[in-house]
């Protein structure tokens, strides 16, 4: 796999990730997501950045459900988002 291969997957991923994101608050499911948002908005970061720190957020959970072999922890991934800007300490 080329360079270029590997970095339209992690464009794909993350617009992936950030619509998912945006599904999340646009459903109000779960109630953090929109919160989150809601936070960060008042606290003066940009939209883009908000939903691209969210979307860490998320794919970090997706990772640890993948290598833990478990369902999505739900409580853990709104704790998560409501710790923003402070990102998951796994993050790699």
């Amino acid at each position: 796999m080329s360079e270029h291969d590997d970095h339209e997957d992690e464009a794909v991923a993350e617009a992936a990730l950030t619509q998912a994101i945006e599904n999340q608050i646009e459903a109000g499911e779960p109630p953090a997501a929109l919160a989150t948002l809601n936070k960060l908005s008042l606290v003066g970061y940009e939209r883009e950045e908000i939903l691209q720190l969210m979307a860490l957020v998320l794919a970090h959970e997706v990772k640890a459900m993948l290598r833990d072999n478990r369902p999505f922890d739900r409580d853990g991934y709104e704790q998560a988002l409501r710790a923003l800007p402070t990102l998951p300490e796994e993050m790699p």
